[in-house]
């Protein structure tokens, strides 16, 4: 048996528990260390700059992030569509993933680079950006456009690597990008003046390190399956499936920046550049502490794919259950430690911030759902790996349309910027509750075919024996 069909036996038949730690383990540390550059920038920029500066950034970092999110499109869709086509051993469409992917990434990079430069200062105004601020804002978003089209090139390229279920060697080509950038950061801050384009440039930089391993990966003849990097051939039942398996990462984007764009303009209107940064901080911490689940998630969408392909529908529902509860027990303690010492946590970040008790308690109250979001983020995995993103898409753009605007137009204005961290907790709770009764009813559907696939096998049996 060769390295690659050795593979797919172990995501088919391995004991999961053994399966989940040696996918999970390089996937969460190479998440960790996209979570660390996420959080030492921050660092970096409290630090050695001033708080307008982190403000300029938090801004500005949502509408970088659409470029992430493409990246995410294409990679997440070529990622599933991948893991099922190996498990159905279907070959012709592996050949095509990756050709379409590439077009995909460059066309919808360049589409979304060029206005996002020309436009930076409406944009930022948009999101809330005035004075230092926007000038802070605006730099750093110009200068990631920049380097747009290797943003979204290399994610994609990391995912399409995940889908094989290679998740160590993902997080090397990933911790090659990711090192650089966070020893680049604190130089091109200080020692070039360069400021906030310091780290914009810095993550650039990064980026298209990372892309060119990626790259460099596939030329090499390293991937499980028939493939030729510089391909371009166009299929459009492959394309369109791409869109379709990873448009539920994407629309979780999408309204990820309208969210923040009701969020900073909510605070702006009735707060100062103090509430911003300290939201801010908040933010790049909890994302910091979900990083850990973004690595479960890359861990557990080959599993599921594969053995969905291969039609092993009770070995998916069991996967998802142990990586939620995998996900639950990593988050707990750091989670106890957050709610215990929610200052110390703060000033971590921003040591000379005017900190009052009510910050302390919207501080506690962002952090309650954490534990509930180890089911939210297995469920945005697992639903597209089985073929049904449309839940994933619904529900994420159900959470910004229906709930998250309409609640952070109308709660400020009675609570003040408390309402924002009420609505924020709210909100996660109900879509952790709709996420979690859709996984469930589309794994009684799976578990239901899969004792109708064992009784007709059953008859067969029992028919030859006769």
């Amino acid at each position: 048996m060769n390295t690659d069909q050795a593979q797919k036996e172990v995501l088919l038949s391995g004991k999961l528990h053994r399966v989940m730690w040696k996918l999970a383990i390089p996937a969460i540390f190479a998440m960790v260390l996209y979570g660390l550059n996420a959080f030492m920038d921050t660092v970096y920029v409290g630090q050695l700059m001033n708080e307008a500066a982190l403000a300029g950034i938090a801004i500005a970092y949502p509408l970088s992030s659409v470029l992430m999110g493409l990246g995410s499109w294409g990679g997440t869709g070529a990622a599933n569509l991948l893991s099922v086509a190996i498990g159905e051993n279907d070959t012709d469409t592996q050949k095509l993933v990756l050709a379409n992917t590439t077009i995909f990434s460059f066309i919808l990079s360049i589409i979304i680079a060029i206005p996002g430069y020309f436009l930076a200062i409406p944009l930022i105004k948009m999101m809330g950006g005035e004075g230092e601020v926007l000038r802070y804002g605006v730099e750093y978003l110009r200068i990631t456009m920049v380097a747009a089209p290797f943003w979204v090139y290399g994610l994609a390229l990391n995912f399409i690597v995940r889908g094989e279920g290679k998740m160590k060697e993902a997080a090397i080509m990933m911790a090659y990008g990711l090192v650089v950038n966070l020893i680049l950061t604190p130089i091109l801050i200080t020692y070039t003046e360069l400021g906030v384009q310091g780290a914009a440039w810095s993550t650039n930089i990064g980026m298209i390190i990372y892309s060119i391993v990626g790259f460099r990966y596939f030329k090499t003849g390293q991937a499980s399956f028939s493939v030729n990097i510089i391909s371009f051939i166009y299929s459009k039942k492959v394309f369109n499936s791409i869109i379709k398996l990873g448009f539920p990462g994407f629309i979780l984007t999408l309204m990820g920046l309208i969210q923040a764009i009701v969020v900073f303009n909510a605070i702006m209107k009735i707060g100062t550049d103090s509430n911003l940064a300290f939201f801010a901080a908040s933010n790049r911490i909890l994302l910091f502490l979900m990083t850990p689940l973004f690595g479960l998630m890359r861990a557990l969408q080959p599993i599921v794919g594969v053995n969905y392909g291969a039609q092993k529908y009770t070995r998916v529902k069991d996967s998802y259950v142990l990586f939620a509860k995998t996900g639950l027990y990593i988050l707990l303690p750091f989670w106890i430690i957050l709610m215990l010492f929610p200052e110390s946590t703060v000033r971590l970040v921003l040591p000379d911030l005017s900190i009052s008790q009510a910050d302390i308690i919207n501080f506690r109250i962002y952090m309650f759902p954490l534990p509930l979001l180890p089911f939210v983020f297995m469920s945005l995995t697992y639903l597209p790996a089985i073929k049904k993103p449309k839940y994933a898409s619904i529900i994420g753009t159900a959470r910004q349309l229906v709930f998250y605007v309409p609640a952070m137009l109308i709660l400020p204005i009675y609570f003040g910027i408390s309402g924002i961290y009420y609505g924020a907790t709210i909100i996660d709770i109900i879509i952790a509750a709709w996420l979690i009764a859709s996984v469930w009813k589309e794994t009684n559907r799976l578990t239901d075919k899969d004792d109708d696939e064992k009784s007709r096998d059953g008859e067969v049996v029992l028919q030859e024996l006769n």
